[in-house]
């Protein structure tokens, strides 16, 4: 097997995360629902986005965070995604390619605009959020390079893509080229809702395909349609190579064969938003697992970059992580 030139690549919904201030009046006016994630379609999101104020536009979601997690952490990431060749999708490719991430999907010429998601915040630090899905839901095998795939160390991909058929071929096609370059597959469930409307399929994928597993307790508990943590464990253990599971403020679980090792939640301040912290906590673990770490430092850099997400608002680090890590772990 060759050397790797990536750690990691990723594939995952593309999505331009546009951050603004605003107040009660202005969500009542709009007929926004404060503090929830509501789909919309192009219409209503030119509609929003034009009357928005001055805000932040940065490549969002949940697997490209993970990937500017793993470059911010020193490790070599790269991204597949779906964007549209238009203004979003230039900004998209610019942010995350200064985040320290290789991105080199070719955009679409046609079809829908590249996704967004229009995220309200309300001086209650409240975050009202109206997600368009856009181009990236077009992802499909042909997306995904032979060569790009062979030359990672793990392919990492993103449940909220499994809702369409063409990306379930690509996740199939990654999945097996990853093996074929003895290369090994990574997947997060991202949300319980998710599992519970494919969990079949979801079942034959980890598997059949997966080698690490990232879920958080909900999710595992759906997948497997237990109620108990312990009959989950037991469950996972027979399916994928490594399993972690993510407890919020009880630290986390990661399983290998016979192996348990518990992490405890890394200390914060003050929780200011939990956005992102599934998506750092596996930028963590996989930056330092491809970097030949044993699993319980891997959890405990997993844990430090999800606290560090949380001290914030937005999923991307604001502190230097690698320093964070030398100084917390040595």
């Amino acid at each position: 097997m060759s050397q790797a030139q990536f750690d990691v690549v990723g594939i995952g919904n593309a999505i331009v995360d546009v951050i603004a201030q605003a107040d009660d009046a202005f969500l009542s006016k709009n007929s926004l629902n404060k503090g929830l994630m509501t789909l919309i379609d192009a219409a209503r999101a030119d509609e929003l986005y034009g009357r928005m104020g001055p805000g932040r536009e940065v490549s969002g979601g949940s697997c490209a965070n993970t990937m500017a997690g793993i470059a911010a952490l020193g490790g070599k990431a790269a991204y597949i995604g779906k964007v549209r060749d238009d203004q979003l999708g230039q900004v998209f490719r610019h942010d995350i390619r200064a985040a320290g991430v290789a991105f080199d999907s070719a955009p679409a010429t046609d079809g829908p605009p590249t996704a967004r998601c229009l995220i309200l915040v309300t001086s209650d630090a409240q975050r009202t959020m109206n997600t368009f899905l856009g181009a990236c839901v077009n992802l499909g095998p042909e997306d995904v390079p032979e060569a790009l795939i062979a030359s990672a160390s793990i392919t990492y991909m993103e449940g909220y893509l499994w809702d369409r058929p063409k990306a379930k071929e690509a996740f199939v096609r990654a999945a097996k080229l990853a093996h074929g370059a003895k290369r090994r597959v990574s997947l997060t469930l991202s949300d319980p809702f998710c599992v519970d409307r494919h969990r079949d399929s979801f079942r034959t994928l980890v598997k059949d395909h997966v080698d690490i597993l990232f879920a958080n307790e909900a999710e595992i508990a759906s997948l497997y349609q237990v109620n108990d943590f312990d009959q989950a464990v037991k469950q996972v253990r027979q399916e994928c190579e490594i399993a972690v599971v993510t407890r919020g403020a009880d630290g986390s679980v990661i399983l290998k064969g016979g192996e348990m090792h518990k992490v405890a939640a890394a200390p914060v301040a003050k929780v200011v938003d939990t956005t992102g912290a599934g998506d750092l906590y596996a930028a963590g673990f996989l930056q330092a697992l491809t970097a030949g770490h044993e699993l319980k430092r891997c959890g405990q850099v997993a844990s430090l970059a999800a606290a560090e997400a949380i001290s914030h608002y937005g999923a991307r680090p604001e502190t230097d992580l690698k320093k964070l890590v030398k100084e917390k772990l040595g």
